[in-house]
């Protein structure tokens, strides 16, 4: 079985968009357009539209069916950069202003420009060398040492400020090799700034880029990260990016084994409920009705680690599977005024609500290993 975060996360932005009855706003959003929730803007993706369409190129179709696909990807740098709205070049020009009549330049400082539209993207220092999309390109085609690779997307956010480029980890995480066969992709992603806000950022996560959210949650979820400076050569010190790449695979290495002894970790019934009970504690004076929903809580995760067990084996890994599934999709929510019970599911899916809940149950499930 294949984990792919991507497809889970487009089923659920389109569910909360059916749910909510929501049309497409010019800018981007959903607005719902029914009940208590008429009017309310259920998400932004963000992507560029200086140039009159979204400026996004990717393999697989993305949840707010924006962009230009190609099915199965392209290796062509100058296809992806043309189908991504991403064919512009960045100038660095001197910041100056005009004070009665006279035409002023402040030292030091520069304006980033976009070279098709004109429009200015930030400022920056003297120090400040713009990487141009082309650059990038070639630094992560040099970085995979493999000039055949997938561009699996590639696009701009907030009006071109900010550029993502994605392609896969040939080698994916494997749980259980040879028995459950469990899958997770991971993607290299370089995130570049032309604003002067943030240096460049190359990190290895499960998010293909394809929005404003999407790009968050890879930043989040990084397993590993390097940083680049916006500096005269800094894109030709490679050594140092293979060996954060090296660190970076013997992390998602370390995160398989860690799969992997769970899988071989029998669990019992006793020890699962501990750690059910560790994770939702409750108080020596706890309500009777708090005592009744614990205990509705711990017969249904009881059901779904028996359940699980019998795909996975009774052991730590379908006590970790239940966990998170009863996180995502069975634990009760609080919909706010303008939500229903289905939007405010969706929304703590994709903001993480329960991640560090989430971490804890690994951590604890870990130590029965030991």
């Amino acid at each position: 079985m294949s984990t792919d975060v991507n497809q889970k996360f487009n089923d659920q932005r389109r569910a909360l968009v059916s749910a909510a009855r929501a049309r497409r706003r010019p800018d981007g959003a959903y607005v719902s357009t029914v009940g208590y929730d008429d009017g309310e803007v259920i998400g932004r993706d963000g992507l560029d539209t200086t140039r009159g369409e979204a400026a996004l190129y990717t393999s697989t179709p993305a949840w707010h069916g924006l962009g230009t696909v190609i099915p199965g990807g392209t290796s062509s740098v100058d296809t992806v950069l043309r189908a991504g709205r991403i064919d512009f070049d960045v100038d660095k020009r001197p910041a100056e202003f005009l004070f009665n009549g006279t035409r002023r330049i402040v030292p030091d400082q520069f304006v980033n420009v976009r070279t098709d539209t004109g429009d200015p993207l930030g400022i920056v220092g003297a120090r400040y060398t713009p990487f141009q999309q082309r650059q990038v390109f070639g630094f992560l085609q040099d970085l995979a040492d493999n000039h055949n690779i997938l561009w699996e997307s590639a696009g701009a956010t907030r009006g071109g400020r900010r550029v993502f480029i994605t392609m896969q980890i040939p080698s994916s995480i494997v749980i259980d090799r040879g028995g459950l066969d469990d899958e997770i992709r991971l993607f290299i992603v370089a995130v570049n700034s032309h604003d002067g806000s943030s240096q460049m950022e190359v990190l290895a996560t499960p998010w293909r880029v394809v929005c404003g959210n999407t790009e968050r949650f890879a930043l989040r979820d990084a397993v590993y990260r390097w940083s680049i400076r916006h500096t005269a050569g800094a894109l030709d010190r490679l050594e140092e990016a293979r060996r954060t790449l090296g660190l970076t695979l013997r992390y998602a290495g370390r995160f398989e084994a860690e799969q992997n002894a769970l899988v071989r970790t029998d669990l019992a019934i006793d020890d699962f409920h501990a750690v059910i009970a560790a994770l939702w504690p409750l108080d020596d004076d706890a309500t009777d009705r708090a005592r009744r929903s614990a205990q509705r809580r711990t017969d249904r995760l009881d059901a779904m680690f028996r359940t699980e067990s019998t795909r996975v084996g009774r052991n730590a890994y379908a006590g970790e599977r239940a966990i998170t599934d009863y996180l995502d999709h069975i634990a009760p929510r609080r919909p706010g005024q303008t939500m229903s019970e289905e939007i405010a599911r969706a929304t703590a899916l994709i903001e993480d609500t329960d991640g560090a809940r989430k971490t804890q149950a690994h951590q604890r499930l870990m130590l029965l290993r030991r």
